[in-house]
């Protein structure tokens, strides 16, 4: 054979080798997104410095648990233990849910329109296990409102949690008031966002004064507070889930898919805009696809400084 044939042959191979070489590479990466990543639970500490923070709430800590999904791939009942175990850990001011607790079947129908993975009263028994020197509150989500928000009220009420829908709750420090404000779910907001806005601004108007915290499970509802929109010039923080970080987050590319009227603008972490904080958790579950990739379950834990 001669030299040509021999470079053919050898260009030939390395083009088998290359392909064979994609393949197992893809093949790992899936492995490795659904067997390992969905179970590597890790604690993410986030200083947040927020402008016109009353000082008296320097260094509150908040444990923000999102996305639980119980039942989806990896979220089995000892999944939810460490979460818990760990959660109490971080000794936190306050421990923050925002919603979507539950995973759903893939069956639906009218008989059966969305049935849960896992028990939702398993599922809040779990969660009444945490633990803050202020209080455990939570907010709902869309797969919550697809399931039924009432029942998931009720059972996380029952194992006491505060479930805020559209309420205030205020803290103290010093004789300093905090409050909290819980909304409802993005989807369940029915009116346009000028006037989801006024009727959030008038809870706000009627909850007296002090600096203000907004837990919401979506995102996507920052603009809606903040900016032309603003529901109260005391409010310095949202926190905020729903995304997942994405789930999957691709070296060089970036986030494929993130569950965002505003694509990666608010897929995780700390945002500021129109001079309030955001903080988005990549949270606990997955949903849709069962798969995470360099976007771990976690734990925030928000630290907050007054700053500029």
């Amino acid at each position: 054979m001669d030299q040509k044939g021999l470079k053919k042959i050898a260009n030939r191979f390395r083009n088998i080798s290359f392909f064979v070489l994609v393949v197992l590479l893809g093949a790992l990466g899936l492995a490795y997104s659904y067997f390992i990543e969905p179970r590597r639970l890790v604690v993410s500490p986030a200083e947040v410095k927020i402008r016109n923070l009353d000082p008296a709430f320097d260094g509150l800590r908040i444990v923000a648990i999102g996305d639980v999904h119980g039942g989806s791939n990896a979220v089995d009942e000892e999944m939810l233990d460490r979460v818990i175990a760990l959660a109490n850990l971080q000794d936190p001011d306050l421990v923050v849910l925002l919603g979507d607790y539950v995973a759903h079947g893939y069956i639906h129908s009218p008989s059966r329109p969305y049935h849960t993975r896992m028990d939702v009263n398993l599922i809040a028994r779990k969660l009444g296990g945490l633990r803050a020197k202020e209080g455990v509150f939570a907010v709902l989500g869309n797969h919550d409102g697809w399931h039924g928000d009432k029942k998931i009220a009720d059972e996380l009420r029952t194992a006491g949690v505060r479930v805020l829908q559209n309420e205030i709750i205020s803290i103290e420090r010093n004789g300093k008031p905090l409050r909290i404000f819980g909304t409802i779910d993005h989807l369940q907001m029915q009116k346009s966002w000028k006037e989801t806005s006024a009727e959030l601004r008038t809870i706000v108007e009627s909850s007296g004064s002090g600096d203000l915290i907004v837990l919401q499970h979506s995102p996507d509802v920052f603009p809606v507070i903040t900016g032309d929109l603003s529901i109260s010039d005391e409010l310095r923080l949202m926190i905020a889930a729903h995304t997942h970080g994405g789930q999957i987050r691709l070296p060089l590319l970036g986030r494929p898919g993130v569950p965002s009227s505003y694509g990666q603008k608010y897929a995780y972490g700390h945002i500021r805009e129109n001079d309030v904080d955001m903080f988005v958790t990549s949270g606990i579950g997955t949903s849709v696809l069962p798969f995470r990739l360099l976007v771990p379950p976690e734990i925030a834990v928000i630290t907050l400084k007054a700053g500029n």
